[in-house]
């Protein structure tokens, strides 16, 4: 268990450093999503065989709801992710808090965050489930996480992950945003576990009429 929370640690703060360092070098809107998504896949070609690479509070949380993670497992990778993304943070002075935009409206905020969640996790599942090789997993989230954090980043951040928020935020003294963040992002999450776990008793039903 201890190696895979150590990869759970090394690769969210390898997202959050590369992401985030990316906004501390003053890169464009576009540059920063892409080495978000970048970021991502390596974490997941490098971790994935160790943890499966969710570098995700929101995402182990959803994978624990559709038997994808043991019990015994949940608790230690949220640990590692939050420690993995404040330690990258910390050494980032906290730059790259996640924010709202000041025309975005809290209720229009989270609405958001919890599309932008659901969708990542929607996508995860799929190719999870189509694909036989950890390489056409990591590219694949890795494009989905830059194309999410590109269309809505400039709304409200794009978090999609408490991890992603809650070091970067701490640092930069936006402390007060981690509750909304960390709560959109699950619920997120949650939704598509909960669309998985339905269409799986679906698709068992059809299979036992056969």
């Amino acid at each position: 268990m201890w190696r895979r929370g150590l990869a759970e640690f090394f690769g969210t703060a390898l997202m959050v450093g590369v992401g985030c360092g990316s906004i501390a070098l003053g890169a464009s809107h576009a540059v920063v999503s892409l080495s978000f998504g970048i970021a991502v896949t390596v974490a997941i070609l490098i971790f994935q065989p160790i943890s499966g690479a969710h570098i995700n509070p929101a995402v182990s949380l959803a994978f624990f709801r559709t038997g994808h993670l043991e019990k015994k497992a949940v608790l230690t990778y949220l640990i590692a992710q939050l420690s993995g993304g404040s330690v990258a943070a910390f050494l980032l002075q906290g730059v790259g808090p996640t924010k709202r935009a000041a025309d975005v409206s809290i209720s229009m905020g989270g609405l958001i965050e919890v599309f932008i969640t659901f969708s990542l996790m929607a996508s995860i599942y799929w190719i999870v489930l189509r694909s036989q090789t950890h390489v056409s997993i990591a590219f694949f989230v890795g494009f989905v996480v830059a194309l999410l954090a590109f269309m809505f980043g400039p709304l409200t951040g794009a978090s999609m992950n408490p991890a992603r928020t809650f070091g970067p935020n701490i640092f930069a003294g936006e402390a007060s945003s981690i509750l909304f963040y960390s709560f959109t992002t699950v619920i997120g999450a949650l939704i598509a576990a909960e669309v998985f776990v339905r269409m799986k008793l679906g698709d068992d039903d059809v299979e036992s009429q056969d």
